[in-house]
């Protein structure tokens, strides 16, 4: 499986602890490189082939982009970047998407996920790390959690996708910015059923994601990850420091 990561956008408040980076995907946790971690443990990944870093042009001579078979451009939203990674792949085919901020993503997180996409027809595919799981290998680091049915749940950084859902979810991501602080808006995007479910925690996962084909007239799945490591990710100055902890800690381990 091809795969692309993410590594576009501007300076935020995490690539601005160190002078001049691009973005926070350029940020160093235990001396490498976000993307560089990321792309490293893709390439670790047995089923995962050639390897696109999407990242401002200004980036593409970085040594943390060299373990990449290609460069390409970002644009200025995430679903122009994903859409310049995608261009040229078939319609039909699989491709993987990772978020460029995962400190420690393993190998063996990479082939969960992969496995588990690999036995399901899906267009789209979202990893999702349950609380149970996250809170006994990462109890220090927070995250903003769903409640559902089968219980808490949050997202992941890997997604799987077939590059013929694009238009349709060009479509959702745009709607979900302009909705984001309103309830009704979301409301009426999801559902008039479906949104006071989930407020309540009486949605179950399968019938979010057979509200998400119907958005996205395609099939659509959540998958169920047991590597917390999926979901951890450097998304506030504070988590820097976490981040370095858990470099740290895994090196400790594995010497």
């Amino acid at each position: 499986m091809n795969a692309i990561v993410l590594a576009g956008g501007g300076p935020d408040a995490v690539s601005a602890t160190v002078a001049d980076l691009p973005n926070k995907a350029f940020v160093e946790i235990g001396g490498i490189a976000l993307v560089e971690r990321v792309i490293t443990a893709l390439r670790s990944a047995p089923a995962v082939a050639r390897i696109i870093a999407v990242a401002p042009a200004a980036a593409h001579d970085r040594a943390a982009l060299a373990g990449a078979d290609e460069r390409r451009i970002d644009g200025t939203r995430m679903v122009e970047s994903l859409e310049s990674g995608l261009t040229g792949a078939a319609p039909d085919e699989v491709i993987l998407i990772a978020a460029s901020d995962l400190p420690i993503l393993s190998t063996a997180a990479i082939g969960e996920f992969l496995e588990h996409v690999n036995a399901r027809d899906l267009d789209v595919a979202y990893a999702i790390v349950s609380q149970r799981d996250h809170l006994a290998a990462y109890p220090a680091v927070p995250h903003t959690w769903a409640k559902m049915v089968e219980g808490r749940f949050c997202g992941g950084g890997l997604v799987a996708l077939k590059p013929r859902v694009l238009p349709a979810l060009r479509a959702v991501l745009d709607d979900l910015g302009a909705a984001r602080k309103s309830p009704l808006r979301l409301a009426a995007l999801f559902g008039w059923d479906v949104f006071p479910r989930f407020a309540l925690g009486s949605l179950t996962v399968a019938a979010a994601e057979r509200r998400a084909t119907a958005i996205l007239h395609a099939p659509a799945g959540a998958i169920l990850c047991t590597h917390p490591e999926i979901a951890v990710n450097v998304d506030r100055v504070s988590d820097i420091e976490l981040a370095n902890g858990l470099v740290e800690a895994a090196a400790k381990r594995a010497g």
